[in-house]
């Protein structure tokens, strides 16, 4: 009896614990949209209440501000260039590396592994050198390029494990069929590590869309802006536009919350299966 009374307890318990992180986690962005429908007097004057009257002219003033089609469309190429890349390097390196063990395997996938480990921002300067150098520095393609290289290595640890759940069997089936290395990858192994490719491309996907600080590195020119750097340019030095900032970072979050709510039953098992496995 007292086993079930506590069991009860504690479930209750972390009930409540999930739906305070959850009213904590949904709140700006119940503030956001909230406020994005007011006029510019009433959301400094009543920012915690309801509007009295529903002003949607804020998101077509913020859609013409930030140049929301050509934002919007290079967001889209930076995150492509990014998700395509890592998935392409990630899955072929993981399955050669799953594949074949021995010193150098373990070797290069304890590299990707401790090289995931290491702040973003110690290496922050030496990147934008380096993608000065490269001559990368300034479009939606070399910030593609530069994500590929930052986001391989846990694409890489999560490939790895993945490909240990597949049968050596099909590997020795194909190469009796006459199957080269290459074809064994792209026919057999790639189209059966979908679901971790489903979790490797909407994690780094998440990751290039919300991105502020790399793209604001990198981008030098207004004509490659992504959305939230567009929208940061809403802010002046003396005066901030807030009805068009907040409609804009609502524009901005949409396209990928929808992705995100459609997809979202692939992360946590992609993840649970690529880790456990390894």
């Amino acid at each position: 009896m007292l086993a079930a009374t506590g069991n009860k307890t504690g479930h209750a318990f972390i009930l409540l614990f999930l739906f305070v992180a959850a009213v904590i986690t949904l709140f700006p962005i119940y503030m956001a949209v909230l406020n994005s429908l007011k006029s510019d007097g009433e959301m400094l004057n009543r920012v915690l209440s309801f509007p009295t009257s529903i002003t949607f002219g804020n998101y077509a003033d913020a859609y013409h501000k930030i140049d929301f089609l050509r934002s919007f469309w290079n967001t889209i190429v930076v995150t492509l260039i990014g998700v395509t890349g890592i998935i392409l390097f990630a899955s072929m390196a993981g399955y050669k590396m799953s594949r074949t063990p021995g010193r150098l395997s373990r070797f290069l996938f304890s590299l990707f592994v401790l090289s995931s480990l290491i702040p973003f921002h110690s290496i922050l300067i030496t990147l934008v050198k380096i993608a000065k150098e490269l001559k990368v520095q300034g479009t939606t393609y070399g910030l593609g390029f530069i994500y590929i290289g930052l986001g391989v290595a846990l694409a890489i640890f999560l490939y790895h494990g993945f490909v240990k759940s597949i049968p050596r069997d099909l590997d020795e089936a194909a190469v009796m069929d006459g199957c080269g290395e290459f074809r064994l990858y792209a026919a057999i192994i790639l189209p059966l590590l979908m679901p971790i490719t489903a979790t490797v491309a909407i994690l780094n996907a998440l990751w290039m869309w919300n991105d502020f600080l790399l793209p604001l590195l990198m981008l030098t020119k207004s004509q490659y802006y992504t959305l939230l750097i567009s929208t940061n340019m809403l802010f002046g030095e003396y005066n901030n536009d807030w009805s068009a900032i907040l409609s804009s970072l609502v524009l901005t979050m949409l396209p990928i919350l929808l992705v995100y709510l459609l997809l979202q039953k692939y992360i946590l098992s992609g993840i649970a299966e690529g880790a456990i496995k390894g």
